[in-house]
């Protein structure tokens, strides 16, 4: 029987991904690349780039790489749906930025 918990849709979110790292033979800038290739093929929320923003920035990914892959899955997924990856990711990253600037004080609520 598992540990009763206050997030278990959470904790069971970050077993799955923990489980995929551990099993996964890219390299860490490759493995955020690729699960946001899938984000966007699958129309994902906002809140999913959020989840992969920090990730990415924490293993190197660049904007230009991002860019590159979007690009790159274009032809594939379709036109409308890169520039509503786009736009989300945009939100996502403002939306990230904006929490950051509150933790260290710095925001406009500050």
């Amino acid at each position: 029987m598992t540990t009763a918990s206050d997030t278990p849709v959470l904790d069971t979110l970050a077993a799955m991904t923990l489980d995929s790292v551990e099993r996964c033979g890219l390299s860490a800038d490759h493995l955020v690349l690729t699960r946001i290739a899938a984000l966007v093929a699958m129309d994902a929320p906002e809140i999913s780039y959020v989840a992969h923003i920090g990730a990415g920035t924490e293993v190197g990914v660049t904007a230009d790489q991002v860019q590159d892959v979007l690009v790159a899955i274009a032809p594939v997924v379709g036109t409308a749906r890169v520039m509503a990856a786009a736009t989300r990711m945009t939100k996502a990253l403002g939306f990230a930025i904006a929490v950051a600037d509150t933790e260290k004080g710095t925001g406009a609520g500050a």
